[in-house]
């Protein structure tokens, strides 16, 4: 996870964001690329101006320097100057780390899958705020669709995080013939983080020790150290493992999806974008 992408629109939240990847790569010797995008221009104008400064209905005058095209050139300006301020900001929290800035004009999701293709980027970490579920009926957050979308992992924080203070890791799966899919991930977690105690989490209601015998047959089969297996019982999986994650005080909470529905129910996307956005901890999500 050596070329980390932080996407920032410069609120707190983004900014703990970028605090976490200079964290992470300082430790792995990695760089950072800040990614603003800026709001796209209203193809119909308001009532009297076009986006770019022409008037609406008739023609423009001779020379003319439209309003709309004025504050569009004045938020550049503003923008690059406090992009500016933060690769200063990095420089002095992570001294020798390249931070490079990236400024685009698109959706945001589009920018952010332009930019993990043409800068091979391992890992997305998004600042997010906790959101409530009646915004979330009416608006899908950029992390939840970052979960979905994204082909490389995406670790969401809502805090300021310190990720050199993480003791505790919980690792979410149900544990079935899928679950070993998501080795690859789980060993990049355990590179990162090579003194975390792990937390192999199911949420079930099946009987106590079939589940537990599942868990302690996939951390033998893959010789997982410093881990154990930890049952939870809910109304629902993404509750259960919030409520497990503040009963053990962790500070990483990992949960693998899938896209396909083929998968077991646990991979569903909708887990991991539930968790990712409710959890008060770090989340990383990352695809099968």
């Amino acid at each position: 996870m050596k070329n980390i992408l932080v996407p920032t629109d410069f609120s707190a939240e983004a900014h703990h964001a970028l605090r976490a990847a200079l964290q992470l790569a300082q430790r792995v010797g990695g760089n950072v690329t800040l990614l603003h995008v800026l709001p796209i221009p209203d193809a119909q104008g308001s009532a009297n101006f076009s986006a770019f400064g022409g008037p609406t209905n008739g023609a423009e005058l001779p020379n003319a320097y439209g309003i709309d095209r004025i504050f569009v050139v004045r938020l550049m300006e503003v923008t690059r100057q406090r992009m500016q301020q933060l690769l200063a900001e990095a420089a002095q929290m992570a001294p020798g780390v390249p931070v490079h800035e990236v400024l685009d004009q698109v959706e945001v999701d589009e920018a952010i899958l332009k930019v993990i293709e043409q800068r091979h980027i391992d890992l997305v970490l998004l600042g997010t705020q906790q959101h409530e579920a009646l915004e979330r009926f009416f608006a899908s957050s950029n992390t939840e669709q970052m979960v979905r979308l994204a082909p490389c992992p995406v670790l969401a924080v809502k805090h300021a995080t310190n990720l050199d203070a993480v003791r505790d890791i919980v690792f979410a799966s149900d544990f079935s013939a899928e679950a070993d899919q998501a080795l690859p991930g789980l060993q990049q977690v355990r590179q990162l983080f090579p003194d975390a105690r792990l937390h192999l989490l199911r949420v079930t209601d099946e009987p106590a020790g079939e589940a537990r015998q599942q868990i302690n047959d996939f951390i033998a089969r893959h010789q997982l150290p410093h881990a154990e297996a930890v049952l939870m019982e809910a109304g629902s999986i993404n509750g259960g493992i919030e409520d497990a994650a503040r009963k053990l005080g962790a500070g990483l909470i990992v949960v693998p999806t899938h896209a396909r529905s083929a998968f077991s129910r646990f991979f569903q996307a909708s887990i991991a974008e539930k968790v990712a956005t409710d959890a008060a901890q770090p989340v990383l999500t990352f695809h099968l």
